[in-house]
């Protein structure tokens, strides 16, 4: 398999530190709203990962973190005037729901930052004693990134070209000036209730030192892969790198692997600007999650994808051909022979360069046209119609596109198998009055030389 790694820069060849176990975590929700559909672009590209390093025969331990504690979380339960804990767990219960209906794997496990506080105060601790960290005058722990001579490696910065301030407490920041960022917020009045007592007096942490504790805790120090968001680049992944191979002395991860940006109008989503969609908005428009799958993997993981209606019915018209071509196929398979076509393979191959989901849906609708062809002539064998199933399915559980509720009512079959008897008796009536209710429930039914097929009315 072949990644481009953020880190070096270029596609690599995936190798593994335990060739049957892969360790992956991936930078999950800030639960202080309901996630966007851009958030979620990021979530779907690590679902992606993670099912074709399966279907790679890859065993993956998957860590997925939940920031439960930082800026926007406290700010946001103040504002409410909700206790944290209550306020959080509201947005966690509905980013689960979001993710099953997505049809996301889950993950091994979904850490809360609130409850690795004492590993954090360990790292920080270790940090201070290699003086790679230090306490201010205000109580608060800073990381003083000119103790790390690698500081800048995966963004790609240059420190002695950047003006240094020398100290940030947010936990966002632009990477133009580069500045000491905080381990440790000593408290304040602001922060409520909102507080842990530590070696430094009482306080919490940072963001960025959440996902370290985190990850070297469920998956060890030096870790396979590492996913999120090309927003969480700089300054969360550049300083996750820092704090934690200053305290373990091994490299963190070995492969970085970001997504770009969904955009509306051009621009990127966000919170902030008001443009965006959650996942609720778009089921009410009427796009349903199969299609908002189908839309993120039309565009490579590193490209940006631009949400638009064209794009909607593009994703709508396609998952009409797959749906159709299966509905033709299951009438006349006879056996469940286990065989895998060349356009399978092809498949397989562009999904294992660097997740090209673009490359891989024009392998697979290539393929769909010829398969088309042999059923409308007649010409396709019961061995080719297993081989064909045998794709859809993997296909399906590669992108998770197909709805699952379009399988053929029992009424409807039943009604166009009165129909082919009513038509053999030419009893033309009675046939378009069995059409009729067919259509009526949202199908069509199309006559071939080897008798009815069904499909779902667009």
């Amino acid at each position: 398999m072949i990644f481009y790694n953020s880190l070096s820069r270029k596609k690599e060849v995936f190798k593994p530190i335990d060739k049957k176990l892969i360790t992956l975590y991936t930078c999950g929700p800030t639960v202080y709203d309901s996630p966007h559909i851009g958030n979620y672009r990021t979530f779907l590209f690590e679902d992606l990962l993670k099912r074709t390093l399966i279907a790679s025969g890859f065993k993956v331990e998957h860590a997925m973190n939940i920031t439960d504690i930082d800026d926007k979380t406290i700010k946001a339960s103040t504002n409410e005037n909700i206790d944290l804990k209550e306020f959080t767990k509201k947005y966690i219960n509905i980013f689960f729901d979001e993710l099953k209906m997505l049809r996301i794997l889950p993950a091994d496990y979904y850490p809360r930052a609130t409850k690795y506080i004492s590993e954090m105060i360990n790292i920080i601790e270790n940090l201070i004693s290699k003086n790679h960290a230090y306490i201010s005058s205000s109580g608060d722990v800073y990381f003083s990134i000119e103790s790390f001579q690698k500081y800048g490696t995966l963004t790609n910065l240059k420190l002695d070209k950047l003006i240094q301030s020398k100290r940030v407490l947010s936990d966002e920041y632009s990477s133009d000036t580069i500045q000491d960022f905080a381990l440790w917020k000593a408290y304040k009045p602001s922060d409520g209730n909102v507080y842990w007592q530590s070696p430094w007096g009482k306080g919490r942490p940072g963001w960025h030192i959440e996902c370290s504790a985190m990850a070297m805790n469920l998956l060890g120090n030096s870790i396979d892969i590492h996913c999120g968001g090309v927003d969480n680049k700089f300054p969360h992944h550049e300083n996750e790198i820092a704090q934690s191979e200053c305290f373990s002395q091994s490299k963190f991860v070995n492969y970085w692997l970001h997504s770009d940006f969904l955009l509306v109008d051009g621009e990127k989503m966000s919170k902030s600007k008001g443009n965006f969609y959650t996942l609720n908005d778009i089921i009410k428009k009427g796009m349903s999650v199969e299609e908002f799958r189908y839309m993120i993997f039309s565009a490579h993981y590193r490209s940006k994808i631009n949400f638009s209606l064209k794009r909607i019915n593009n994703a709508k018209k396609a998952i009409s051909r797959i749906t159709n071509l299966k509905h033709k196929l299951i009438p006349i398979a006879k056996d469940k022979i286990q065989a895998f076509p060349n356009a399978k393979e092809r498949f397989h191959e562009a999904l294992k360069d660097d997740l090209d989901s673009p490359k891989a849906f024009s392998i697979f609708f290539e393929w769909l046209k010829d398969i088309n062809s042999m059923i409308d002539n007649g010409t396709i064998s019961e061995i080719e119609v297993a081989k064909s199933i045998n794709f859809i399915n993997f296909f399906d559980y590669i992108f998770q596109v197909i709805p699952k509720n379009q399988e053929i009512p029992e009424r409807i079959i039943n009604y166009a198998k009165l129909r082919e008897i009513a038509r053999m008796k030419k009893d033309w009536t009675e046939a378009d009055k069995l059409r009729n209710k067919i259509d009526y429930y949202g199908w069509v039914v199309e006559d071939s030389k080897e008798g009815f097929r069904l499909k779902k009315k667009l």
